[in-house]
């Protein structure tokens, strides 16, 4: 089994040494390098690249530069969707956002992430668990969602917040970790 068919399985995998994800890791560096060039006045120009790059892309969506991601094609987003500067995300795990979906800045999205013991961490292994972010979700400024998040619709996260399981529909959600605050009537 190779290392990317381990990923999408949700298992260990060695990223560090595969020539296959290795490629694909500098390509979409390099897409992202040329995203974050073009002007943020070609509006056109913007959502034509973010079309042929991500897996999937709605209507009427903006991300800001600087835009930075591992894969690309592991990312989905819906119809309304925007992300405001300095938004990261790690798709080794798929990454799908619905619709009417606003993002502040310096979000990241992390489906990644490395086992606790440190002999198989200092080997480069690591995991990667998808990310789903239902329709009309509010994230704030520094938000970090970790792997394997379920974020429900209507959710609010508070600035600053670090998102370490799942967010019920309708909730606003804060703090390191990220907590229940109020349901939204």
């Amino acid at each position: 089994m190779t290392e990317k068919e381990k990923c999408r399985r949700g298992e260990l995998y060695n990223p560090n040494y595969d020539a296959e994800l290795q490629r694909e890791m500098l390509q979409a560096g390099d897409a992202c390098y040329e995203y974050n060039q073009i002007l943020p006045s070609d509006t056109e120009k913007r959502d034509a690249f973010l079309r042929r790059f991500l897996g999937k892309v709605g209507e009427n969506i903006c991300i800001r530069s600087p835009f930075f991601c591992d894969y690309g094609y592991n990312i989905e987003v819906g119809d309304n969707f925007f992300a405001n500067y300095n938004f990261v995300v790690l798709d080794g795990g798929k990454v799908t956002i619905g619709n009417n979906v606003f993002i502040a800045p310096n979000v990241g999205l992390h489906t990644a992430g490395h086992p606790l013991a440190a002999a198989p961490r200092n080997e480069g292994l690591e995991y990667a668990r998808p990310i789903t972010i239902e329709d009309d979700v509010w994230i704030g400024a520094g938000v970090q969602v970790c792997p394997g998040v379920h974020i429900g619709r209507g959710a609010v996260i508070a600035a600053g917040s670090v998102v370490t399981r799942d967010v019920e529909p309708e909730t606003v959600v804060g703090g390191v970790p990220a907590h229940f605050i109020k349901k939204i009537e």
